[in-house]
């Protein structure tokens, strides 16, 4: 699919969004052909690290708002799911190259990947508050983990942006370049690591993950439940309402 562009070379998988004039913005389709792509890249053996990258203008700007009503409810099977499953239990390493805004699932899919570049542009948010709704790919448990609860509380009650100085003081990012250089350095960085034994970079990442699966997966579960029943109720409503209709939304009723 054109919205995203999926090459393997030199034991690497890039997948690229490419979806520039909607601001990279996820549809389920993207999110079914993302999560079919890491298990393609999971079970080929001769592929050993992923990387998912941008334009040195926008990562991603999140969910794509009209695709997202009118999908599905959201279920365990479901795209979306299937994609976070795939991405929080891929055994190999993954490197993301980031520019721009990384907004929502922009941002939380960052949480799941070892390596990540950001250009000096790079702007993060979880603004899932502000639209009536929860934090999703376990970014409520992994968040305060990574961050500390006083700055995750920030990024996930407030849902202001915290720019790339502030990620790489948190860990969230490895680096910052200019944007020009990000998607260039990860591919530099993934081919490195695709010259390395597999089976040593499996079990380093696993051993430094251990004891974070079972919660991450139950957490994405709970996060999941929690966010199905928000999206039913009024503030989530009146939020998507108030984007479709370019307006403040007005959450004094709710």
């Amino acid at each position: 699919m054109t919205d995203l562009l999926i090459d393997t070379s030199a034991g690497v998988m890039t997948i690229t969004l490419n979806r520039v004039s909607k601001k990279n913005a996820f549809t389920q389709a993207m999110y079914a052909a993302m999560a079919d792509a890491l298990q393609q890249a999971q079970a080929d053996a001769q592929l050993r690290a992923l990387v998912f990258q941008g334009h040195e203008t926008i990562f991603s700007a999140g969910n794509d708002i009209g695709d997202f009503l009118h999908a599905q409810a959201a279920t365990q099977d479901s795209p979306v799911f299937r994609f976070l499953r795939a991405i929080s239990t891929f055994s190999k390493p993954i490197v993301a190259a980031v520019c721009g805004p990384a907004v929502g699932i922009g941002t939380t899919m960052l949480f799941h990947c070892d390596l990540v570049y950001a250009g000096d542009n790079a702007a993060f948010s979880m603004p899932f508050v502000n639209l009536g709704l929860c934090p999703e790919a376990a970014s409520s448990y992994l968040a305060p983990q990574l961050m500390g609860y006083g700055r995750a509380a920030e990024a996930l009650l407030l849902g202001e942006p915290f720019l790339a100085e502030s990620a790489l003081e948190m860990g969230l990012i490895s680096r910052i370049v200019p944007p020009s250089e990000a998607n260039a350095l990860a591919q530099r960085q993934a081919r490195k690591l695709a010259a390395k034994p597999l089976s040593a970079l499996i079990e380093t990442k696993r051993l430094m993950k251990k004891g974070q699966a079972g919660m991450v997966a139950e957490r994405m579960v709970e996060e999941g439940a929690s966010f199905g029943r928000l999206l039913r109720e009024p503030a989530a409503r009146e939020a998507f309402t108030a984007f479709m209709e370019k307006r403040k939304p007005d959450f004094s009723k709710t």
